[in-house]
């Protein structure tokens, strides 16, 4: 395929749609940065998830001063499922940040303990100890 040809969005592999990048459940990645498309009770509305939560909460004020309960309520549910969608990021990025952490503190060293510096008797250290000029194995009693 030719890369020049390649200038859209809709190049990736892997997806079931062309270009959607989902993961393996079949749903749209929880990303705080991800761009929603809000079809509302009477107009459309593109943005984040906290730009819509705020926008719908908004909206509901709004109707409720104007008197009108129906809408109200209805740009408050709205604004409700923005807000779910909003702790379930949050949800996420903590058990992220958790996993990341567990991940760490298994990829560390175990910590060096006074008992594992102490050499063994008769072990490397000693036979080495023998064999050092200087050492009082070398010592030999002098005849007088």
């Amino acid at each position: 395929m030719n890369m020049k040809r390649m200038r859209g969005r809709n190049h990736r592999t892997g997806g079931s749609g062309g270009g959607s990048v989902r993961q393996q459940n079949g749903q749209i990645p929880l990303n705080r940065n991800h761009i929603f498309d809000s079809n509302g009770p009477d107009l459309r509305i593109r943005g984040t998830a906290q730009q819509l939560f705020e926008k719908y909460l908004q909206l509901g004020r709004d109707a409720s001063g104007a008197g009108d309960r129906v809408m109200a309520e209805a740009y408050f549910q709205h604004a409700e499922h923005y807000f779910r969608i909003l702790n379930a990021m949050a949800q996420a990025a903590q058990q992220n940040q958790q996993d990341r952490q567990e991940r760490h503190v298994r990829q560390r060293p175990l910590a060096v303990t006074d008992s594992d510096e102490a050499p063994e008797e008769g072990g490397e250290d000693a036979a080495a100890e023998k064999h050092r000029p200087g050492s009082d194995s070398e010592l030999t009693p002098v005849e007088a």
